[in-house]
């Protein structure tokens, strides 16, 4: 199995479509990037531990190839907004590939380069080195399909499955 770990606005939209795609052994969401230690859902919605919310997709790269985990991510958010995805705001919600080593990077960079042509430049996705995962609370763990009635699942978590779902339909469960 292989790993990545992704921000791109609130986790449990990330969560809800990398669960729908085929080679997707588990999406664990969590806190990353800041400097406080074991940080609260509450603490990361202040602002001020600089973590972001973000993703851990564990796939099998048999199935689901590196590359098209990484262009589901250029999908499903929008990468030219920094700092927010849609009313998120805060630094917690910005778009981010977080890497483990050199090799990981460049793969990360060159996603960001196909991402670039397809959404017409000014992607802002930063590349930062991996620091500790925090796995947030159980609560939001698989949130969507737990909570799929839930206001904020419907206006915005259903939409980006939606299209993730007509774009790469060869990889839906």
């Amino acid at each position: 199995m292989a790993s990545v770990i992704l921000a791109g606005g609130c986790f449990w939209c990330l969560d809800a479509v990398y669960r729908s795609l085929r080679g997707v052994n588990d999406v664990v969401s969590g806190y990353i990037g800041g400097a406080t230690e074991n940080p609260t859902y509450e603490q990361v919605c202040t602002g001020l531990t600089d973590h972001a919310e973000a993703v851990e997709v564990i796939f099998d790269e048999d199935v689901l190839p590196l590359t098209v985990v990484l262009d589901v991510f250029f999908t499903l958010h929008d990468p030219t907004q920094l700092n927010r995805q849609g009313a998120d705001v805060g630094t917690q919600y910005r778009s981010a590939m977080f890497y483990r080593d050199d090799a990981e990077r460049d793969v990360f960079a060159s996603a960001i380069e196909r991402a670039s042509e397809i959404w017409g430049g000014g992607i802002v996705t930063t590349l930062e080195p991996a620091t500790t995962f925090y796995r947030a609370e159980e609560y939001h763990q698989d949130f969507f399909a737990k909570n799929p009635g839930q206001g904020y699942c419907m206006a915005v978590a259903v939409p980006k499955v939606v299209k993730v779902r007509k774009s790469f339909v060869s990889y839906i469960r």
